[in-house]
C-alpha cells in the first residue's frame, strides 16, 4: 500500500498554503509563541482508520521537531474513544496542522470504512471477488483515495487514462463498432496492456468475446442478464460488474460469479469518519 512521499509532500504544502497562508492570526494573537503541549487524536465513530503517513507528514511539514506517536496502524478497526496518535511540541505548530490533518484522515478513513463494509458483504457470497474503485476521485487526491480503498480491503482499477485501455460506449460509437474499437486498440497498445470493453447487453457480450477483449465490464446490467453473461464468457475473459451497485445488492451481484465489482461511490460518495484532536498545554504564566 504505497504512497509516493515526494507527491505527498507537494500536496501537504499546497493544503497548508491554502489553510494557513502567511500565518495563523488567532494563534499569534492568543497563544504564547514558545508554549509547548500535547495533542491527542481520537475517534468519535466506528470504522477503519487510514492515513497515518499523511497525518505524520502534515505535522512534520509545519514543524519537523513535532513528535508524532501513533498507536494504531492503517487498516485498524477503531471505535468511539480509540486513541489514534499523540503529538508533542510547539502548540502553534500543532494548531496550524490540526485542521488539514483531520480533514484528510477523516476522508481517507471514511473511504476505507465504506470499502471494508462493501468488500465484506461481497466476499461473504464470493470469497474470490475483488471490489475495486474507479477514476471518480477528488481532483488532486487520487493517490490517497485509492490508497484508502486498499487499506479498506479493496483493490484499484486503472489509475488514469494512461495505464489501461477501457473502451466505453462513446469510444465504440467513434470507432464504428465494438469489435473495431478492440481491434484498433490491439494494434496500437503494448502487448502487456490489458484491453477492457464496456457492454450493455448480451449482443455486445458476444461481440466482446469475438474481439477477444481481456476484460468485459457489465455496465448497469440487470442481475439476470449478468448471470447469463457470466455463463457465456466462462474463463474467456475477466468479468466485471459496474453501475447500480450498493450495499443492498452487492452480495447478490457477487454471487453471480463475477471476478470484479467496480464502484465509483467508494471515493466520490463518502461520509467522513469523525476524528477529533484535543490539546493539553500548561497554562501560561503572565507577569
Amino acid at each position: 500500500m504505497y504512497i509516493n512521499p515526494h507527491h505527498l509532500q507537494q500536496q501537504v504544502r499546497q493544503w497548508l498554503e491554502e489553510d494557513v497562508g502567511p500565518g495563523d492570526v488567532t494563534c499569534e494573537a492568543t497563544v504564547p509563541a514558545e508554549l509547548q503541549g500535547k495533542a491527542i487524536l481520537h475517534s468519535k465513530a466506528e470504522g477503519i482508520f487510514a492515513g497515518i503517513p499523511v497525518l505524520t507528514a502534515v505535522f512534520h511539514e509545519v514543524d519537523p521537531t513535532l513528535m508524532v506517536n501513533s498507536f494504531i496502524q492503517d487498516g485498524s478497526r477503531i471505535s468511539n474513544g480509540t486513541i489514534i496518535a499523540e503529538v508533542f511540541g510547539n502548540v502553534h505548530a500543532i494548531l496550524k496542522a490540526e485542521r488539514v490533518a483531520l480533514n484528510i484522515v477523516q476522508r481517507l478513513s471514511g473511504i476505507a470504512s465504506k470499502t471494508n463494509r462493501l468488500a465484506e458483504k461481497a466476499k461473504s457470497r464470493n470469497p474470490q471477488v475483488r471490489l475495486v474503485d474507479t477514476r471518480k476521485t477528488t481532483p488532486g487526491l487520487r493517490m490517497l483515495e485509492k490508497y484508502a480503498v486498499r487499506v479498506g480491503g479493496g483493490s484499484n482499477h486503472r489509475y488514469g487514462l494512461f495505464d489501461a485501455v477501457l473502451i466505453k460506449d462513446n469510444h465504440i460509437k467513434a470507432a464504428g463498432g465494438l469489435c473495431e474499437a478492440v481491434w484498433m486498440a490491439r494494434k496500437t497498445v503494448p502487448h502487456t496492456m490489458m484491453i477492457e470493453v464496456e457492454v450493455e447487453n448480451l449482443e455486445q457480450v458476444s461481440e466482446a468475446l469475438e474481439s477477444k477483449a481481456d476484460i468485459i465490464m457489465f455496465d448497469n446490467m440487470p442481475i439476470e442478464m449478468m448471470r447469463q453473461a457470466v455463463a457465456m464468457i466462462g474463463k474467456a475473459a475477466v468479468t466485471e460488474a459496474s453501475g447500480g451497485i450498493s450495499i443492498a445488492n452487492i452480495a447478490e451481484v457477487a454471487a453471480i460469479g463475477v471476478d470484479v465489482i467496480s464502484m465509483g461511490s467508494l471515493t466520490y460518495s463518502v461520509e467522513a469518519l469523525d476524528i477529533s484532536l484535543d490539546l493539553y498545554a500548561k497554562k501560561p504564566v503572565y507577569s
